[in-house]
């Protein structure tokens, strides 16, 4: 009886610990505070330039932390139904931090462009403006086929 009831913490306790090390997608990273204040001498093209060079990085952090992320899930299931100590291999190789200091970055880069009233800010609002009005339009398209489904 002691035994099982060892056994049975023991299972808790790398379930906790494997659920608490999971790798979240990209999407779910939040960006980390990063100051405008170090971007105010930089020109309006500078300030272009270094939003093409961290929003490459981004991406390609990004890639990796889905792919990771995704891994995870993977190991997850398989820990969960067929063999618990996969669930040991979880998250080895989070980005989240670079990915949210990245992120941080960003913001701070175009909260710089707008301080300056650069070109770039003014398209990335257009930008911003255009995919919300394209996934209002997806959502209303989808509706639809969802009450046909009801």
């Amino acid at each position: 009886m002691q035994k099982q009831f060892k056994k049975t913490v023991l299972s808790l306790c790398a379930l906790s610990l494997a659920l608490s090390g999971c790798a979240p997608s990209s999407e779910n990273v939040k960006p980390a505070y990063v100051s405008p204040l170090q971007y105010q001498g930089y020109s309006c093209n500078q300030i272009r330039q270094e939003m093409m060079i961290v929003a490459r990085h981004v991406s390609e952090v990004s890639g990796t932390q889905d792919s990771h992320a995704t891994n995870d899930d993977v190991a997850m299931g398989v820990g969960l139904i067929i063999f618990w100590p996969a669930l040991f291999f979880l998250a080895n190789k989070d980005q989240r931090e670079e990915l949210a200091r990245l992120k941080g970055e960003y913001e701070a880069l175009e909260e710089a462009a707008v301080r300056k009233n650069c070109s770039v800010a003014r398209e990335i609002e257009a930008a911003r403006k255009m995919e919300e009005a394209r996934k209002a339009k997806d959502t209303q398209k989808a509706a639809p086929a969802q009450h046909l489904n009801d």
